[in-house]
């Protein structure tokens, strides 16, 4: 399968090392999307990712669960496509995989080192994004994403799909968890006032009611419909999907 990139020739990456934002963007033309600038929940400082780690309920227990669904033992590459605070990340390279974390932020990077230190646990961190990150270790045996991939318009989530097939070797596997809408479109706006009714928590205990308005007003959640057919078009065949509440789901897929 021919795999095309929108990046120019000459583009560094992966990155061992935590780059410049300047660095790490300068080969890009204008036209580029500006990932390095992610919409919603402002991440530009240490106390800033220790909250949204607190907001977010980080469980290693959900994360050896989904692990273990994923078939992540001793010796499996994995690598994690926004990886935030490094809970999936470090839990995987725990139990021996090769684990390799992917995020567009310095902060987060740094909060995820700390916390695989703390763990004894050695893993790769990169400071890229979905559309720039060249992986350039061996084919990865699972590539995941969780909660990030939003943060794209729809025409540059096909090519970041595109990008995460282009990891994997053939036969891997392919994680996909967001906020997915699989409610009819007519029917948009109960669903999407039932979730901010219900979801948000008060400050200092989760993601707020005004969190989760931003997120609709602001960010770049799509249907279920529309990530099937990117999926497909990316070289995937998915292989379960399950839409846990009207606006989030999953798609477990296999990369052709």
């Amino acid at each position: 399968m021919l795999r095309m990139s929108l990046l120019p020739p000459g583009l560094p990456g992966p990155y061992k090392r935590v780059m410049s934002r300047s660095e790490s963007t300068r080969h890009r033309p204008a036209w580029f999307f500006r990932e390095y600038e992610p919409v919603g929940i402002d991440l530009g400082s240490a106390a800033a990712v220790a909250a949204y780690d607190r907001n977010q309920g980080t469980d290693p227990d959900a994360d050896d669960t989904l692990l273990d669904r994923l078939g992540v033992v001793a010796g499996t590459r994995l690598v994690d496509l926004a990886c935030g605070t490094g809970s999936l990340v470090v839990q995987a390279a725990a139990r021996g995989a090769e684990a390799h974390g992917v995020d567009v932020s310095a902060e987060m990077l740094a909060f995820a080192q700390a916390r695989a230190e703390r763990a004894g646990a050695t893993a790769h961190w990169h400071r890229a994004g979905f559309l720039d990150y060249a992986h350039q270790a061996g084919p990865a045996d699972v590539v995941t994403t969780k909660s990030a991939l939003h943060q794209l318009p729809d025409f540059w989530k096909q090519q970041a799909l595109i990008n995460a097939a282009g990891i994997l070797r053939p036969g891997g596997t392919f994680y996909l968890w967001d906020v997915i809408f699989s409610f009819p479109p007519a029917d948009a706006a109960g669903h999407l006032q039932r979730w901010l009714d219900t979801a948000g928590r008060p400050e200092g205990r989760g993601f707020t009611r005004a969190d989760f308005e931003a997120h609709v007003r602001e960010e770049f959640s799509t249907y279920a419909w529309i990530l099937e057919g990117m999926l497909h078009r990316a070289g995937f065949d998915i292989i379960s999907r399950a839409s846990r509440t009207p606006t989030h789901g999953e798609f477990l897929c296999r990369r052709r």
